[in-house]
Formats: structure tokens, C-alpha cells, sequence
């Protein structure tokens, strides 16, 4: 019988792209997939995949683990959208903090040798850049709360019940596979759906804003070692290039790489100033290699957006709280 390794999250950017590498490179390890297609699509899932769809916080998931017994978790489903989650405050709680808890007490009840975490580079909130690991977190949005609470309990976990782990920090992750149907996050595939759309390519604020971008290319090996390295162990690790760009001149770039594109200006929105990482350790521990430039990449996923069906874009239909919702978002 084969070992297992479950992936949360498999239908999105990262977890799907893992478990295409997986696959490829770890053939004696059955790749178990969990997504409630929320956020992420069934066509991204490799059939050699053993899918699951269910949410991350149902009871169903103690079935999968007791099937499968995994051996890792990759923990990577979550509702990444730092802007909105002040306005889906249970939404973001349920899908986030709750449903790790209930990953954490899978992995604690089936003695899994090592819980990946992707936790975020919102934890961080409004600290000075470079981030380092060693840095305070003081989120300023729910989002970032979540994810940092979620740190927290992952890390007791391993003080009470043994349970090892690595908390992976990554950073503004694109690539073939993101969703760019999205309204709320992942800006840069939001950039490309509007230029498909004949639409301006939308900045909040002046967009001097200064965020770090890192290809997916780069990022599924490394976050395979957070698992296996021995060194990894219990370490909290920033992952991702760490060379940083203005939100203004990621736009240009973008705009040169498709052949044309407009900027609109929006308003401002309560977010992070400037937030790039410090990259050291993940070079040192996890074998990190900043290879793909932002163009390069850019124009790899441009390429695989523009063959894509021109799906429904989601919007929410109602947000939990409408107080202080901004303009480009209010409905009607």
C-alpha cells in the first residue's frame, strides 16, 4: 500500500501545482486532494489525484485521514483575500481559523510526521520591510488575524501533543492555474481578466504600494522540503522572491508583457503600506531559488490566461457587513 500525502486546498494555485509536481517526482506517495471548489476548479486537479470534495471544516474530512492515513499535510486551503476579510469576518474565521483547527486535530489524531502550514505575509501587518521571521506579527485585517491564530495553534499543538510541523509565510504566489476570476484577490490574474475584458487595469490608491511577487515555478519544491527537511522542523519560514516592485511598475510590466493595457486609479484601501520578506532562511533551509523573473513569469501565465473559458467572475452576492464598504465594491 502506498504512503499518502494530503493536500488542502488542491484545486487552488498552490495546492494544485504541488500536486502536479508530486505526482511527476514523488510517484511512490498517493496524492490525496481536499477542496470545496469555493475558490479553486476541478479542471486544475491532476486525475492521478484521489479528490475530495469537502470543506476543510466538515466531519467528512476525519473519513479521509482514517482512509488514508497520510503521512504529511500540506494545509494549504484558505480565502486569501486581506482587503475584503474586514467586510466576511465569520465567513473568514469559519474558512480559515476553524477549518485549521480541524486539520490540526486530524494530524494530531493520526500521528502525521509533519503539518505544512501556508500561513501569510499579512501576519506581518504594518512592520518594517524586510520582514524576518523573528519580526513581531501585528496583522491590520481579520485575514491576517486568522492566519497568525492559526500559527499559534498549530505551534501549541506541538507543544502539548508532539506534533511537528513547518508554517510556510508565502507572498503574492502567481502562476499557470491562479484564479483570476476573482474579484477581491490574486492582483495580478485580476489585471489579466481585465485586459481579456477590454477593461482598465484597476490600482487602489497611487500605487506606490511596494509588494514582492513569487512564481509558482519556484515554489513547489521548496514547500515539498518544509515537509521533509529535517531542519524544517518547526520552523516558521518566509518563502518567495524577494525582489520587490512598486504596484505601479508590476502594472506596466504586466501591460508591456500583454501588448497594451490602461490604468485606473481607485480609491484607497485600508492595507499594508510596503510588504516584502527577508529570504535567507528559506534559501538556507528549504533550498529556495528566486530562477523566474517577474516578466518571464508574467508572460508564461499571460500566455495560459488568454486560452482560458471566459468563466462567471465571482462576486459576492452579499457581504456580512456593508459599514464602510468601499465604492469600487457596494453593490447596486
Amino acid at each position: 500500500m502506498k504512503k499518502s500525502v494530503v493536500v488542502t486546498g488542491v484545486a487552488g494555485l498552490i495546492g494544485s501545482r504541488l500536486a502536479d509536481w508530486l505526482v511527476e517526482n514523488k510517484p511512490e506517495y498517493e496524492i490525496v486532494g481536499i477542496d470545496n471548489l469555493s475558490g479553486g476548479y476541478r479542471s486544475n486537479i491532476s486525475d492521478k489525484v484521489t479528490f475530495y470534495e469537502l470543506d476543510c471544516s466538515s466531519t467528512e474530512v476525519k473519513q479521509v485521514f482514517e482512509k488514508h492515513k497520510p503521512e504529511y499535510v500540506f494545509h494549504l486551503a484558505a480565502y486569501a483575500a486581506e482587503g475584503l476579510s474586514p467586510f466576511i469576518r465569520k465567513y473568514n474565521y469559519q474558512n480559515n481559523l476553524l477549518a485549521t483547527a480541524n486539520i490540526i486535530n486530524e494530524c494530531i489524531r493520526h500521528s502525521v510526521k509533519r503539518l505544512v502550514f501556508t500561513s501569510s505575509m499579512a501576519v506581518y501587518g504594518n512592520g518594517k520591510p524586510p520582514f524576518e521571521e523573528s519580526h513581531q506579527p501585528a496583522p491590520i485585517d481579520p485575514y491576517g488575524i486568522a492566519k497568525y491564530a492559526c500559527e499559534m495553534d498549530i505551534q501549541v499543538a506541538g507543544e502539548q501533543h508532539g506534533l511537528d510541523w513547518c508554517i510556510i509565510r508565502p507572498h503574492n504566489v502567481y502562476g499557470v492555474k491562479q484564479n483570476i476570476w476573482d474579484v477581491y484577490r490574486n492582483v495580478l490574474g485580476i489585471w489579466m481578466y481585465q485586459r481579456l475584458n477590454d477593461q482598465p487595469l484597476t490600482i487602489f490608491g497611487d500605487g506606490s504600494q511596494r509588494r514582492a511577487f513569487s512564481s509558482i515555478n519556484d515554489f513547489v519544491e521548496p514547500l515539498w522540503n518544509a515537509a521533509v527537511n529535517e531542519r524544517a522542523s518547526q520552523q516558521i519560514i518566509n518563502l518567495g522572491s524577494a525582489i520587490e516592485y512598486t504596484i505601479k511598475e508590476a502594472a506596466e510590466i504586466l501591460i508591456d508583457v500583454m501588448g497594451g493595457g490602461e490604468v485606473q486609479f481607485l480609491q484607497k484601501r485600508h492595507e499594508v503600506k510596503n510588504a516584502h520578506p527577508s529570504w535567507q532562511k528559506s534559501v538556507q533551509i528549504l533550498g529556495f531559488k528566486d530562477k523566474t523573473s517577474l516578466r518571464e513569469g508574467l508572460a508564461e501565465m499571460w500566455n495560459w490566461a488568454k486560452l482560458q473559458p471566459n468563466r462567471e467572475r465571482f462576486v459576492w452576492k452579499e457581504y456580512e457587513l456593508d459599514s464602510g464598504i468601499y465604492d469600487f465594491w457596494k453593490k447596486g
